[in-house]
């Protein structure tokens, strides 16, 4: 599986944004698909999850502004980012594996891709 992430940019504290994660591959749907994300300095953190059944999980620090959604026909993942906050700055990861119950921690993905840049300016 190869992902493609996009979709980062500069943006302003309160405006919103939209990643995209392109994946290869024929079984896409059984994949629990997620996204990460690494500020400077910091470890990389969960953000939010979509398991193969379209069960959604997303972290304390994201609830309710951002939303994670996929579209099994087209290969896609996306993460909706509302209300952005200058904490939010990161490289944003998509990741994909074989859907079990760990998907809240990175070392079970076994598929990343590039990063994205998202830059929250005040």
């Amino acid at each position: 599986v190869q992902l493609q992430a996009s979709g980062g940019g500069l943006v302003q504290a309160g405006d919103s944004l939209r990643l995209s994660c392109a994946a290869s591959g024929r079984t896409f749907s059984r994949y629990v698909m997620a996204w990460f994300r690494q500020a400077p300095g910091k470890e990389r953190e969960f953000v939010a999850a979509i398991r193969s059944g379209g069960s959604i999980y997303s972290s304390d620090s994201v609830k309710g502004r951002f939303t994670i959604f996929r579209d099994n026909a087209k290969n896609l993942v996306y993460l909706q980012m509302n209300s952005l906050k200058l904490e939010d700055t990161a490289v944003y990861y998509c990741a994909a594996a074989v859907d079990g119950p760990a998907y809240r921690t990175d070392m079970f993905y076994d598929y990343w891709g590039q990063g994205t840049q998202v830059t929250v300016s005040s």
